[in-house]
C-alpha cells in the first residue's frame, strides 16, 4: 500500500487560497504605500488612480450647464495627470504643464515687511511664481490644490489655474464662460476665488464659475505684497447709482471713546471733496445724543451686534474687536474701504477703490495693518470669517491677527495710504508728518485725549515713540474746521484731565529732556472743564 502524502488534495486547497489571500493583501498594502509616497511629490490622491468605468461625478453636471456647447468639452488639466481623469472619450484632455517654483522661495520673499516703495535703489521687485507657457483653449480647468497655509507652491498652483481660466475666459471682453473644478477636500485659496463663484460643492469638488472681471484684476496683481500694484483705470459710469456702491466705513462698539474720532474722521474725508458714501456701524453702547451728533458729522448709521474674539481676555480693549467682521455683510456696496476711527483723511482716496480685496499697507514681518483696508462685502464670505474665527488663531487676540490668518493674500498700498504714527530710530528727529500722506493712524493716545497744546504721549516713557507734535497739530486743524456742535463731542472729560495731570507730573519728576511737560496749557476745553 502506498503511502499518504502529507497533506491531502482536500486540506491542500484551503491552505493555497490562505496563500493567495495574503499574498493579494500584501500587493494592495504596497500600492497603497506607493501612491501615499507619490503624493507627496506631486499632489494627486489615491483615489484618482483608480481605473474608473464611468465618468466622474462633477462631469456630467458641467456637461448639463454647458449644453450649448456643440463640440467636445476641453479639459485642462492643473496639478493632476491626464490619466487620473476618466472622461469617457466626451472630452479632450490637456495636461497643463507648468515649472515648479524655486524651493528657496519663502512665503517671506512674497510677503516682505518692507519694500522700496519710493524706488530709491531702482524698481521693486517679486520672486518669480512661473506660470505656464503654452496651452490651448479650454471650457473647464481640473485642478488639486495642495493643503497648506502660508504655502507657496499652493500659492503658485491657485495662480496657474487662475491664469488659464483668464487666457480662455477673456473673449469679448470676458464673455465667454469658463468653469474650473477643484478637487480635494482644502479647496482653493478664496482670496483668489470668491465663494460667491461657487455654483456646487458635492463631496471632495467644488464647481466655481468665476467672475472674469474680477479674476482678471487679480492675476495683473503682483504675486504678492514685494511690490506695489497700480490701480485699474477708473470706470466710465459716473451716475448717483454707480457711486452709492462704493462706502467709507468705520465702526464703533463697546464704548463711546471714539465717538469724537469718528467724527473728526467724517469731516476729514469731507473735507477732500470724496464722493462716496460714509456708513458707520454701531452697537447699542453708543447713545443717541452721540449718533445724531455722528449723523450730523456725516455718517449714516446701521446698527450692529458685536461680535466677541473667541481668544481676547475678557475685559480686554480688544475682546469684541471681531464686530469688524459686520463689515462683509454690507453688501448693498461693491467694495467698502473700512478705516479705523483713530484716523484722519488728509488727501482724497477715492481711487483707491479700484483696488481689489484685501488692499492695505504692510505692519510687522508679512502682516498688514486693519486700519485702513479696502474689503468687497459677501454674505457667504462673512459666513466663512464667522465660523473661521473659532480655528484660526489671532497673535494679537483681536481683529487685525485673525484677518492677517484669513487672507494671508494680500495687496500692498504705499504707506502714505495709512500713514502709521510711530517713529523707531533717528531718521526723522523731528518727528515731521511728510506732506504727501493721505492718512495719519494716531498710535498711541489720541489727540482729543491729550491737551491740544502737545501731544501727551511725550509724557509716558513707553508712548514716547507714537508722539509727534506735527501730527498733533494736524489733527487739531481738523478739529478747527468743524462746526461748533460738533466740537462739543470731543470735549476733555475730568477722567482724561486726571490722567493727563498725572503723567504731566511723572515727566517733570523724571526730568524728561523733550520738556513737553513744561509747556504752559492755553486749552480752552481745560480751562472750561476747571471752571465747572
Amino acid at each position: 500500500m502506498a503511502s499518504r502524502p502529507f497533506f491531502s488534495k482536500q486540506k491542500s486547497l484551503p491552505f493555497f487560497l490562505l496563500l493567495l489571500c495574503l499574498t493579494i493583501t500584501l500587493l494592495i498594502h504596497t500600492t497603497t504605500t506607493t501612491l501615499r509616497i507619490d503624493n507627496h511629490v506631486q499632489p494627486v490622491t489615491a483615489s484618482l488612480h483608480l481605473l474608473a468605468t464611468e465618468p466622474p461625478p462633477w462631469y456630467d453636471k458641467l456637461r448639463y450647464m454647458i449644453k450649448n456647447r456643440s463640440d467636445k468639452l476641453k479639459l485642462g488639466l492643473v496639478n493632476i495627470g491626464a490619466n487620473d481623469i476618466q472622461v469617457d472619450g466626451f472630452a479632450d484632455v490637456t495636461t497643463i504643464d507648468f515649472e515648479r517654483v524655486r524651493r528657496d522661495i519663502k512665503w517671506e520673499d512674497l510677503f516682505p515687511e518692507w519694500v522700496d516703495e519710493n524706488g530709491k535703489w531702482g524698481p521693486m521687485k517679486c520672486p518669480e511664481i512661473p506660470m505656464p507657457k503654452s496651452y490651448g483653449m479650454v471650457d473647464v480647468v481640473v485642478a488639486m490644490v495642495p493643503d497648506g497655509g502660508r504655502d507657496v507652491g499652493r500659492l503658485q498652483v491657485n495662480l496657474v489655474v487662475a491664469n488659464v481660466l483668464v487666457n480662455s475666459g477673456w473673449e469679448d471682453g470676458g464673455g465667454r464662460e469658463v468653469y474650473v473644478v477643484f478637487i480635494g477636500w482644502s479647496g482653493p485659496m478664496w482670496e483668489i476665488f470668491r465663494c460667491d463663484d461657487m455654483i456646487m460643492e458635492e463631496g471632495d469638488y467644488r464647481i466655481y464659475k468665476p467672475d472674469m472681471k474680477r479674476l482678471r484684476q487679480k492675476v495683473n496683481m503682483p504675486v504678492g505684497s514685494c511690490m506695489i500694484p497700480s490701480p485699474q483705470p477708473p470706470g466710465r459710469s459716473t451716475s448717483n447709482a454707480y457711486k452709492s456702491r462704493e462706502a467709507y466705513v468705520t465702526v464703533l462698539h463697546s464704548s463711546e471713546t471714539y465717538v469724537c474720532g469718528a467724527i473728526s474722521l467724517a469731516q476729514s474725508i469731507l473735507q477732500t471733496n470724496s464722493t462716496k458714501d460714509l456708513l458707520l456701524l454701531a452697537d447699542d453702547s453708543i447713545s443717541q445724543k452721540s449718533l445724531r451728533g455722528l449723523k450730523a458729522a456725516g455718517w449714516k448709521i446701521k446698527l450692529i451686534q458685536r461680535i466677541r474674539s473667541p481668544h481676547a481676555k475678557k475685559g480686554a480693549y480688544n475682546e469684541y474687536n471681531y464686530s469688524k467682521l459686520r463689515i462683509w455683510q454690507l453688501i448693498e456696496y461693491d467694495k467698502v474701504i473700512f478705516i479705523d476711527a483713530d484716523l484722519i483723511v488728509l488727501k482724497n482716496l477715492d481711487a483707491f477703490f479700484r483696488y481689489p480685496q484685501l488692499s492695505a499697507v504692510g505692519n510687522d514681518k508679512y502682516i498688514f495693518n486693519s486700519g485702513v483696508i479696502v474689503v468687497e462685502p459677501s454674505k457667504c464670505m462673512f459666513n466663512g470669517l464667522m465660523k473661521k474665527r473659532f480655528t484660526f488663531t489671532s497673535y494679537n487676540g483681536g481683529d487685525q491677527g485673525f484677518l492677517n490668518e484669513a487672507f494671508t493674500w494680500w495687496h500692498r498700498f504705499h504707506t502714505k495710504v495709512n500713514h502709521l504714527k510711530v517713529f523707531e530710530g533717528t531718521d526723522n528727529p523731528g518727528r515731521k508728518i511728510p506732506e504727501n500722506v493721505h492718512t495719519i493712524h494716531y498710535l498711541g493716545l489720541k489727540p482729543w485725549m491729550c491737551y491740544r497744546d502737545y501731544d501727551c504721549n511725550w509724557d509716558m516713557s513707553g508712548r514716547q515713540r507714537y508722539a509727534s507734535d506735527s501730527a498733533h497739530k494736524r489733527w487739531w486743524k481738523v478739529y478747527d474746521a468743524m462746526p461748533s456742535d460738533l466740537r462739543s463731542f470731543c470735549g476733555l472729560t475730568k477722567h482724561m484731565d486726571v490722567r493727563i495731570r498725572k503723567w504731566r507730573g511723572i515727566a517733570k519728576n523724571a526730568g524728561f529732556r523733550d520738556g513737553h511737560w513744561k509747556i504752559k496749557v492755553k486749552d480752552k476745553r481745560q480751562t472750561l472743564h476747571m471752571v465747572l
